[in-house]
C-alpha cells in the first residue's frame, strides 16, 4: 500500500509536470534494477521486523545501517574519515549490539528479520555510492524503485495477507495510505534539499535526522 501510494502520487505528478522524470535509456533502468531488489528488501524486512519489534528497537537497528558504509568509505574505497564520525557509528553499533542481550521480550524471528533489514539498507546505500551516475536523476531511481517494488511486494505474502486480522478495517488502510503520502512528501522534501545543498551540507541534515 505505502508503495502504491508514493508509486501513483510521483507517476501523477509527473504527467501534471510538477517533477521531471527521464526513463529513455534502457540500459540505465537496467543498471539500476538491483538497487530495486535491495528497495524491496528494505520495505520487507523492515515491515516483517516492525511487526515483532516495538518502534525504537527497530529504529536503532536501522540506524546501525551507517556501519556498513562507514566500514566502506572507510576500508574499500580509503576515505579519510573524522573520529567523530567513527565515533558516532560505533556507538550506533554499541546501541544495536546491545538491544537483543538486554531486550526481556526478545524475539529471534524479529532480530532477524532486522538485520536484514539492516543488511540492505547498507548494501543500497553502498551500491549507490559505487553505481556512475548516468542519465537517472534521484526522482527517476525512486520511480523504478516504487514501480519494481509494485510489481514484487504483493507476492511476498499474497495468500497469508488474507488472513491479516486488520484487513478489512477502514483505520488500517487509511493508515497505509497517510504513511505513503507522507513518506511521498519526505522522498520530494530529500530530494529537493539534496539538490539544494553541498554534499557536506546534506551528510549534516541526515545526520542529524538520525
Amino acid at each position: 500500500w505505502q508503495t502504491l501510494v508514493g508509486g501513483l502520487l510521483l507517476h501523477l505528478s509527473w504527467k501534471l509536470g510538477w517533477v521531471e522524470i527521464n526513463l529513455c535509456s534502457r540500459s540505465e533502468i537496467l543498471s539500476w534494477l538491483p538497487a530495486s531488489v535491495l528497495f524491496v528488501g528494505i520495505i520487507y524486512a523492515g515491515s516483517r521486523s516492525l511487526s515483532r519489534l516495538p518502534i525504537p528497537v527497530f529504529l536503532t537497528v536501522h540506524n546501525a545501517a551507517e556501519v556498513i558504509t562507514c566500514g566502506f568509505q572507510k576500508f574499500v574505497q580509503k576515505e579519510q574519515t573524522s573520529h567523530l564520525k567513527v565515533c558516532s557509528v560505533l556507538f550506533l553499533l554499541a546501541a544495536a549490539v546491545c538491544l537483543p542481550l538486554c531486550d526481556a521480550q526478545f524475539d529471534p524471528n524479529g532480530y532477524l528479520w532486522a538485520l536484514i533489514h539492516l543488511v540492505c539498507v547498507g548494501a543500497y546505500k553502498v551500491f549507490h555510492k559505487l553505481w556512475k551516475p548516468g542519465s537517472l536523476s534521484d526522482l527517476d531511481q525512486q520511480y523504478i524503485n516504487y514501480v519494481f517494488s509494485i510489481l514484487l511486494c504483493p507476492s511476498g505474502d499474497l495468500f497469508s495477507a488474507l488472513d491479516f486480522p486488520f484487513l478489512y478495517f477502514y483505520r488500517f488502510h487509511s493508515s497505509c495510505c497517510a504513511s505513503g503520502l507522507l513518506g511521498f512528501f519526505l522522498m520530494l522534501h530529500t530530494v529537493k534539499l539534496k539538490s539544494s545543498t553541498t554534499s557536506g551540507q546534506y551528510a549534516a541534515w541526515s545526520f542529524l535526522a538520525k
